[in-house]
């Protein structure tokens, strides 16, 4: 037999739930700290209730602390929005991203320890393939561990960092089709040109001509549609392509 919880229901159940920290501090008589990573997920949970119910929880729990995390950007940023229950909750921090050489470093010192001789120039070949994105740098150093991990090697180069790469985007092919396919012939376009030209002067004569984009405020409708929906992020005066995966299979699929 199915049973199916009502709107009530999960109500009651999230205020419970978001009532135990608060309850933990006091029997505790201890500051408690609570972060959630991918926070913009509860945004698709029973229609915003469940999010109402964690901040009227959160604003009345003076011993606990909240730390909101995500990476999805645009998700993020709406959350925090006039409309929303965090607006002007706390403080916000927009982390700046590593620097690439000390992240390069880092890499191969971890790949050194696990007993690996990493090629000179593969952490920057990683940091640079994944975008300077933890999550990416981080999937893509991993997987590529692995690979040569199983193969028994003792020495991990570039040639199996592009291996490791291949593999990935082949398995990610069927979900990339799907976001292609989705895409009007103008955001194709554009997604194109982004990462052809990258992510600058979309607007000149020349890429405009070179990508046939169509006008300013077409390019522009575009940018805006796949920013919406976390293609793209905005950084400084050039976008991004948030998913370096993605960036590469555009880049190797399309043209």
């Amino acid at each position: 037999m199915l049973f199916r919880s009502s709107s009530r229901d999960i109500t009651r159940l999230a205020n419970e739930v978001f009532a135990m920290p608060g309850r933990l501090a006091a029997d505790r008589k201890r500051t408690v700290v609570i972060a959630l990573d991918e926070f913009q997920a509860i945004d698709g949970f029973d229609g915003g209730s469940v999010e109402h119910a964690l901040r009227a929880a959160a604003q009345h729990q003076r011993q606990v602390g909240y730390v909101f995390a995500g990476s999805e950007p645009s998700l993020m940023e709406r959350m925090i929005g006039p409309r929303r229950p965090f607006y002007k909750a706390g403080p916000i921090m927009r982390l700046q991203k590593i620097p690439e050489d000390v992240f390069a470093e880092f890499i191969e010192a971890r790949f050194g320890k696990s007993g690996l001789r990493p090629e000179p120039g593969l952490g920057a070949a990683i940091v640079d393939l994944a975008g300077n994105l933890p999550y990416d740098v981080q999937r893509l150093a991993h997987e590529t561990w692995d690979d040569v991990r199983a193969a028994g090697s003792r020495k991990v180069g570039l040639d199996d960092l592009h291996a490791t790469l291949a593999r990935l985007l082949g398995e990610q092919e069927t979900i990339f089709e799907a976001i292609w396919q989705r895409l009007t012939l103008a955001q194709r376009a554009v997604l194109r040109a982004v990462v052809v030209q990258g992510g600058r002067t979309l607007l000149g004569s020349d890429v405009r001509a070179r990508h046939r984009l169509g006008g300013p405020s077409s390019i522009q409708a575009s940018l805006t549609a796949l920013v919406k929906q976390d293609l793209l992020i905005k950084d400084g005066s050039r976008y991004l392509v948030i998913d370096s995966l993605l960036r590469e299979w555009v880049a190797r699929r399309t043209y």
